[in-house]
């Protein structure tokens, strides 16, 4: 303080010896002085006025309620709209919070053949996320260096594409030592999660031995980085939750889920990803699916994608895949756990491994909400499982509802989806950060 001080004198001492000063003996000339205006109260805020609000926290739909935005984040709430603000009229719309994904997977590879820059591809996957109302993706392995550099935008009021958290090269290793050195160097990078694989794949390969599990374990621990694990089988899952797990990041799909195995989600208050439509992924493309000729998915589909699991050939792998039948099974019993599950009061994140080839991004969020309501899950339980309950899950404090403070992150659907889960593919605008998102 006393060296602005002192230069702020210096300055005004100059100011007074130079050479051009008057001579006291004569007046100075007055400057007129300009009328300075106070600022507007709403200046700098954004009203979006006339939706009708889910705000996430599972309270009432507000009604004649203006959302008022400032530098991204939401202000509040009011009746009139603040002098002097921006208004965007929604009239006769809904607005629900943006959607968080607790799994899926950012690579890259969805980007168009003619975005060439690795980070633009990044960005441009994020964007496919958001135009879908996915706001935010916390990537479970297999990011490229670039996504790290767009993570770091995940607190900038300019933002329009997905928020994104990572988790860097899964932790995999057939000796303790390859997994602690994948999990160490993840933690050097700065990952937001550990993400482990203990699977067999239907009993085709070895699962990952527990020693090596057990070692990346302690290596996340120590960093105090939470570990998502992917699982088949119940009883790894509960192994991996006394192992300290932070969430199990697929359906238990082997058999029903046991009251020992619920009384262990209950008691360590970790949270439960069904990925149902990953499942569909395995067994869908033995024949050209239905939905390949869905509007709300060709806005924005892949055709080069489409065209790959579309050839015949491709086709009759998956139609003679013992596995694809196998999953086809699993879903059914990753349906019935999920009844289960969310029943006994477990919180369900939702997530649906989006991401990887044949995983269409951002179209396959809303087939995992069909899957849900399949399950007998109702709108507003699939709505909190996608906002809130998902924000909480992996930690993402500032999404989710939308409560003054929080980033202004939500979808604008032309229909009620509190009524019909359905009414979520009825996007008329998504905002992140208050920002309209080009779709």
């Amino acid at each position: 303080m006393t060296r602005v001080f002192s230069l702020i004198s210096i300055s005004i001492i100059l100011a007074a010896c130079g050479s051009d000063s008057k001579d006291p003996a004569e007046p100075a000339a007055e400057s007129p002085v300009a009328a300075v205006e106070a600022p507007l109260p709403g200046a700098g805020i954004v009203a979006f006025r006339g939706a009708a609000i889910w705000d996430g926290t599972g309270g009432a739909t507000k009604y004649n309620q203006n959302l008022l935005v400032r530098d991204g984040r939401i202000e509040g709430y009011s009746d009139e709209i603040p002098d002097g603000a921006e208004v965007v009229d929604l009239g006769g719309k809904w607005m629900v919070p943006g959607f968080v994904n607790s799994h899926g997977h950012v690579s890259g590879q969805w980007a168009g053949a003619d975005v060439i820059d690795a980070t633009e591809r990044v960005k441009a996957e994020l964007g496919l996320y958001a135009r879908y109302g996915v706001t935010s993706v916390v990537s479970l392995g297999g990011e490229p260096p670039e996504a790290f550099a767009l993570r770091a935008m995940n607190d900038s009021p300019s933002i329009s594409h997905s928020r994104l958290t990572l988790a860097g090269d899964i932790a995999v290793g057939d000796s303790p030592e390859a997994a602690a050195a994948i999990a160490l160097e993840n933690v050097r990078k700065g990952v937001d999660w550990i993400k482990l694989r203990v699977d067999d794949n239907l009993g085709t390969v070895s699962k990952m031995p527990w020693p090596a599990v057990q070692m990346v374990m302690n290596a996340a621990k120590a960093a105090d980085i939470p570990v998502a694990t992917h699982i088949f089988y119940m009883d790894d899952a509960l192994r991996l939750l006394d192992m300290g797990s932070g969430l199990i990041a697929h359906s238990v799909r082997d058999r029903t889920v046991t009251d020992e195995y619920v009384q262990a989600m209950l008691d360590t208050g970790v949270c439960y990803v069904p990925t149902l439509v990953r499942e569909v992924s395995t067994f869908v493309y033995a024949e050209r699916p239905a939905w390949f000729d869905d509007p709300f998915f060709l806005e924005a589909a892949s055709r080069s994608e489409m065209d790959r699991v579309s050839q015949p050939d491709f086709m009759a792998r998956v139609a003679a895949s013992p596995s694809a039948g196998a999953y086809k099974r699993a879903l059914v019993q990753a349906q019935d756990n999920l009844r289960i599950i969310l029943g006994s009061g477990v919180p369900v994140a939702f997530g649906t491994d989006s991401g990887p080839p044949g995983r269409f991004p951002g179209y396959f969020e809303h087939m995992e909400f069909d899957l849900m309501a399949e399950a007998g899950l109702t709108p507003r339980e699939i709505l909190r499982s996608a906002t809130a309950i998902a924000a909480d899950c992996v930690h993402l404090d500032d999404v989710g509802t939308l409560e003054a403070g929080k980033w202004a992150d939500f979808v604008v659907l032309t229909a009620d989806p509190t009524r019909d889960i359905k009414a979520t593919r009825s996007i008329d605008s998504v905002y992140i950060a208050g920002n309209a998102v080009a779709r």
